[in-house]
C-alpha cells in the first residue's frame, strides 16, 4: 500500500493490469531465496519504478484465482516521498501499463476487487491512528553465538558460531527493507558481529550501548528504560541488537513508555530465536501514543 502527500491529501498507487483489465495494489510473487519483505520491495520496484521503505504491516488476503489455486498476499504499507517518486522510471509494460496516485474516496470505487478495498480501509484506519508517517524499532536477537562450553574466555567475547556468521549475513536483505537509519548493539562481540554486515551494506556505524548488554542485565545495571526512551524522542526506525534474556525487557519497556497493555502478544514477540527480530511500529508524530503494529521476522 504505496501512499503520499499532495496536496496536503492522501493518496494512494492503483495500478492497471491490462492482462486482466482491473485496478488493484501492486503485488507479486516470492523469487527463490527471497524473504516476503524482500519481494514486497522488489516487486513494487519492478511493477512501479519506485524504490520504497516499508512501514508497518497490514492484514493478509486469501482468495482463488482463475486456476482454482488458493493465494494468499502479504502487504505492508510504503510511505513515498516526493523525491522517490520523481526518480520513478516506471514505463507501461505488458504487466503494468498505468500506475495512479488516487485520493482514498476515489480508489475506494476504482478498485477492482473486495480484498483491496478492505485493505484501503485498513489502512485509511490506522494512517489515522498514527496521524501521518511512522517509524520502527527492529528489536534483534543476535545470531547464533558459539556455545559457551566451546569458548574458554569472557562472555562478552564469546564470537558467532559459523552458523550465526551465515546468519548475520542473511538478514542484511530482509532488514534493508525498512532502511533502518540507525544501529544500537550491545557491545558484546556476539552482537556488534551480528549487525556488522547491516551496518555495511548501509554504510552506517553502529554504536555500541552497554545498557542493553547481558552483562548489564546480570548485574541489575542494565539501561533498558534510558535506551527505549532515546529511541522514541528521535523518532526514527533504528536496530536495537541484544540478547535473549534482556530482550523482554525490551519489549516490555516500549509497551510501559508508549501506554500499550503488555499482552500475550507482545510476551510472544520477546521469545526470539538466534538472527531474529520483532519490528516495533510507531508514530512518528506521537511516538508515546501506544504500539500501532508487532510483527517477528525468523531467520531463512
Amino acid at each position: 500500500m504505496c501512499w503520499r502527500i499532495v496536496d496536503g491529501d492522501v493518496r494512494v498507487l492503483v495500478i492497471h493490469r491490462p492482462r486482466y483489465d482491473d485496478l488493484t495494489l501492486p503485488k507479486g510473487k516470492v523469487d527463490p531465496g527471497e524473504t516476503l519483505p524482500q519481494t514486497a520491495v522488489r516487486e513494487v520496484r519492478e511493477e512501479t519504478g519506485l524504490s520504497i521503505t516499508l512501514g508497518m504491516p497490514l492484514s493478509q488476503t486469501e482468495y482463488t484465482i482463475a486456476s482454482g489455486r488458493e493465494k494468499i498476499v502479504h502487504y505492508w504499507t510504503a510511505e513515498v516521498t516526493e523525491a522517490a517518486a520523481k526518480a520513478s522510471r516506471f514505463k507501461p509494460n505488458s504487466e503494468v501499463d498505468a500506475v495512479h496516485w488516487m485520493p482514498l474516496a476515489k480508489a475506494r470505487v476504482a478498485l477492482s476487487y473486495e480484498h483491496d478495498i478492505r485493505l484501503l480501509e485498513e489502512f485509511a484506519q490506522l494512517h489515522e491512528k498514527a496521524g501521518g508517517a511512522t517509524f520502527g524499532i527492529i528489536v534483534l536477537r543476535h545470531a547464533k553465538a558459539l556455545p559457551r562450553a566451546e569458548w574458554t574466555g569472557s562472555d562478552e567475547k564469546r564470537p558467532l558460531a559459523s552458523r550465526g556468521v551465515l546468519q548475520a549475513q542473511h538478514i542484511v536483505p530482509t532488514v534493508r527493507a525498512w532502511q533502518p537509519r540507525r544501529i544500537i548493539t550491545s557491545p558484546a562481540v556476539r552482537c556488534a558481529a551480528t549487525v556488522a554486515p547491516l551496518a555495511r551494506a548501509l554504510d552506517r556505524k553502529p554504536r555500541h550501548e552497554p545498557g542493553i548488554s547481558q552483562d548489564a542485565w546480570d548485574d541489575g545495571a542494565a539501561q533498558v528504560p534510558e535506551v527505549v526512551a532515546k529511541r522514541l524522542v528521535a523518532g526514527k526506525t533504528a536496530v536495537l541488537c541484544s540478547h535473549r534474556p534482556v530482550l523482554p525487557d525490551i519489549l516490555r519497556e516500549f509497551a510501559l513508555a508508549t501506554g500499550t497493555p503488555v499482552t500475550w502478544q507482545l510476551r510472544e514477540a520477546a521469545v526470539l530465536e538466534p538472527a531474529a527480530f520483532t519490528i516495533v511500529h510507531l508514530s512518528r508524530l506521537h511516538p508515546t501514543a501506544g504500539i500501532l503494529a508487532l510483527e517477528t521476522h525468523n531467520p531463512v
